[in-house]
């Protein structure tokens, strides 16, 4: 397994975004608007790959000074609970510790609390819907 960073617009962002659309749209019957995907090209773009196949991914984008929003964390199909996101949560949080943001956050979907409280992440506020699913905003401090 190895955590790299990714350039906007190589093979292996077009791999992330496959991923992400397998992962988290497609099974909300929905896709990525071409204007969706231009915003990226500021964000740390991070993936998990075993040999050249890509098994995981997230994105940070920063809101504010010091701070970086979470966003499209996904782990391929049939890997999911081997330690794949942990990893790969950890290398995101190293790399912007690295770069001197203090504060992560996210809007992480219900499903997926007890796996960001495990490591950290608190929920703050009540849960609300986006992208027809319930979440709920976590952070945790660098």
């Amino acid at each position: 397994m190895a955590l790299k960073l990714i350039d906007y617009g190589s093979k292996e962002y077009k791999q992330m975004v496959d991923l992400r659309m397998q992962m988290l749209r497609k099974p909300l019957g929905l896709t990525f608007l071409p204007e969706e995907l231009e915003k990226e090209k500021h964000d740390i773009l991070i993936g998990c790959f075993d040999d050249d196949k890509m098994e995981g991914c997230c994105l940070l984008t920063e809101i504010e000074p010091g701070i970086l929003r979470l966003r499209q964390m996904a782990v391929t199909s049939g890997l999911q609970g081997k330690g794949l996101g942990r990893a790969i949560l950890i290398f995101a949080e190293n790399v912007a510790r690295d770069r001197g943001f203090k504060k992560i956050c996210m809007h992480a979907r219900k499903t997926a609390l007890g796996f960001y409280e495990k490591l950290g992440y608190v929920k703050i506020g009540d849960e609300f819907i986006e992208v027809t699913v319930p979440h709920y905003e976590m952070e945790k401090a660098l």
